[in-house]
């Protein structure tokens, strides 16, 4: 019970602390919106989409590789071991930062050029390379804090990355923003990249100060630590460099595909800047909790596997996926009834709405394959995730390259909800044949879906009858979903979605 105690609060910390942190990213997203319009969100969002390669590059697996190795040699007592394994794990980070670093700043010209096709990039994307190394060492650090169970240390971190980031980029919007959409994209770009040494400084005095706790006498750590180190995070590592490469190229494709559509230039970017700035976000808000239930199953299915506990291991797997489907179904839900009350109080109209709406019943789909690829990456199954994450990428890259040009936007949408699907179904199958763990589909999905369709019909109609006169969109969109979420959790508990014994589990953490 101890050790669930421990999980529990650090679940409770990250995400307390996930949920700050999209909270004030998606204020400040809103802000930012609101500086450089649509269309500079969509080149934002095309600097970003290079980013994202750069950062898989620069990390190549050594943020689970760190976490993997730290836990599994504190599993066998070994704490020397852990820190062996550290001194390598930041070794390797640096070298391939460095490198990712370089090629991104002697190829900036060409990538904004011919990839991204707008020489506007040029300029933000050698800020990026600036950030590489400082990026990849702290991912090696938060899988150190990941693996040892302190949490609050790189939680603290990303506070305090989000906080300097969003000080030096308003500070340079103020600035340099006027002189077009070139600097205002350079501006958020030089902040994030900024904020990321100043993050790495602070973490790496953490990880100092931490690893002092581990004085013992040194012994060789279980097999060759380098040898283990490669053989997590190589095959994590190639199979992201495909599937980042294939994401990418997607992103490319959505706003050529656009103005193939009949879209002008800035029309296509202010397109792919509401879908992919502005709607996803507030898909994704939510998920705050699983992705931290996600990075701390890392560690604790390690072990449990170092262990040979497999009944615990069943019984992880379960947990996660009830808690999972019935978080994620009352989400859907909130989305799919107050879509309208949400994109008003966030962007003061209902631009967003529809997509909202349309996008909605994906929530359990893209929720749950976060947790399930968690759990795949615990249990040692990391290259069975990627290929799946793999076979995602290609189809989307497929299905982008017809369909955008067809049919424009919802051509994307259609895209999302084939390859989503797709990949959650791989990696449940995966994980339900390693574990062997069984799911109750009535009362982890059929009822959660008619309650949450029940809560969500009756507290706009009590929320109406009442006349309740509201000060503000935000006060409505809280009142609508509060409201909703009492009566879906009632529900819940009078259908025995939520037993007796979950709850007795639950108050014996909290105990």
């Amino acid at each position: 019970m101890k050790k669930i105690k421990a999980f529990f609060w650090n679940a409770v910390l990250l995400t307390a602390t996930s949920f700050l942190m999209r909270t004030v990213g998606v204020s400040f997203s809103v802000y930012v919106s609101n500086k450089i319009g649509a269309a500079g969100m969509g080149l934002y969002e095309l600097i970003m989409s290079v980013y994202g390669l750069s950062v898989t590059l620069a990390c190549s697996g050594i943020n689970l590789a760190a976490t993997r190795l730290v836990a599994e040699e504190l599993g066998r007592n070994n704490p020397a071991g852990a820190k062996q394994a550290m001194r390598r794990c930041l070794c390797y980070s640096l070298v391939f930062g460095t490198a990712t670093a370089a090629a991104l700043f002697c190829n900036a010209e060409y990538i904004g050029t011919h990839w991204l096709g707008d020489a506007r990039t040029i300029t933000s994307l050698r800020a990026l390379a600036i950030s590489m190394p400082f990026l990849s060492m702290s991912s090696s650090v938060s899988g150190y804090f990941t693996a040892v169970r302190r949490v609050f240390k790189s939680a603290s971190a990303q506070v305090f990355e989000q906080a300097v980031r969003i000080g030096l980029t308003i500070v340079g919007l103020t600035l340099i923003a006027p002189d077009g959409l070139e600097y205002a994209c350079l501006a958020i770009v030089l902040g994030g990249a900024l904020a990321e040494i100043a993050s790495f400084s602070y973490s790496l005095l953490l990880f100092l100060l931490d690893s002092r706790r581990y004085r013992c006498k040194e012994r060789p750590p279980a097999g060759g630590l380098t040898r283990r180190m490669l053989g997590i995070s190589l095959p994590v590592a190639f199979s992201a460099y495909a599937r980042s490469g294939l994401v990418t190229i997607e992103h490319l494709l959505i706003p050529r595909g656009l103005r193939r559509h009949g879209a002008t230039g800035d029309a296509a970017l202010a397109s792919y800047g509401l879908l992919h700035g502005m709607v996803l976000p507030i898909l994704l808000f939510p998920a705050a909790f699983l992705q931290a239930l996600s990075g701390l199953l890392v560690p604790e299915l390690a072990e449990c596997r170092a262990q040979c506990h497999e009944i615990r291991i069943n019984y992880i797997a379960g947990r996660v996926f009830q808690i999972t489907l019935l978080f994620s179904i009352g989400v859907a839900g909130a989305m799919f009834s107050f879509s309208g009350e949400l994109a008003t109080a966030i962007y003061g109209n209902t631009d967003t709405s529809g997509y909202l709406r349309i996008l909605a019943p994906l929530i359990p789909v893209m929720y749950l394959d976060t947790a399930v690829d968690g759990m795949l990456k615990g249990l040692g199954e990391q290259v069975s995730s990627m290929r799946y994450n793999i076979i995602d990428a290609s189809c989307s890259v497929v299905l982008v390259y017809f369909l955008v040009p067809w049919l424009g936007l919802p051509g994307y949408v259609i895209t999302i909800f084939f390859t989503e699907l797709l990949n959650a179904a791989l990696s449940a199958n995966r994980l339900i044949s390693v574990t062997q763990f069984r799911i109750n589909l009535w009362d982890c999905v059929l009822k959660p879906v008619f309650g949450v369709a029940g809560a969500t019909s009756a507290s706009r109609l009590l929320l109406r009858l009442l006349g309740t006169a509201f000060s503000s969109p935000v006060t409505e969109a809280a009142a609508h979903i509060a409201l909703a979420a009492a009566i879906y959790l009632l529900f819940l508990r009078l259908a025995a979605c939520v037993t007796r014994e979950d709850i007795r589990w639950a108050t014996g953490i909290l105990r």
